[in-house]
């Protein structure tokens, strides 16, 4: 959002300049302060329901960073007859960071969308512990990897 002002500020002259916001403190603070000049101000109150709600809700900005912090995603990566079962906030990073220590080519499988991704994790390990090689990788024939597959978010 400050980023936003400060663009505005630089294209267009009548805009305010980002430290004419910046004074009233953080976003909370400036609902605050609003708030308070339309409720003392008779023409304006038909605003004060929307300034009440914009300061009890989080922003998109915040909601969308907490939605994506909540969320992550357990992974099937296959590297030659193993199989490693992990877990991410990023997967297409994670599977480029491994394919990089690898000796044979890595690809991955599937992905599951989860908002318990240590918790998803372990259910597949400890489901799948009889064919655990070592570490993470796994050696699992085809229909381990159906059941796995048919898992979109959990």
């Amino acid at each position: 959002m400050q980023s936003e002002r400060r663009l505005k500020s630089r294209n267009d002259p009548s805009f305010p300049n980002s430290k004419t916001f910046e004074r009233f403190g953080t976003k909370q603070q400036l609902l605050a302060r609003l708030l308070q000049h339309v409720q003392a101000t008779p023409d304006h109150q038909d605003l004060i329901p929307l300034i009440a709600a914009a300061a009890t809700s989080p922003s998109s900005e915040e909601a969308a960073k907490q939605s994506e912090a909540e969320l992550g995603f357990v992974y099937l990566l296959r590297s030659g007859r193993y199989c490693k079962i992990g877990r991410s906030n990023a997967a297409g990073r994670r599977e480029r960071e491994l394919a990089i220590q690898l000796p044979e080519r890595a690809a991955m499988v599937h992905i599951i969308r989860t908002d318990d991704p240590a918790g998803i994790e372990t259910y597949w390990h400890t489901r799948f512990a009889d064919r655990r090689k070592n570490g993470e990788w796994f050696e699992l024939n085809a229909t381990d990897i159906a059941a796995f597959k048919r898992r979109k978010f959990m």
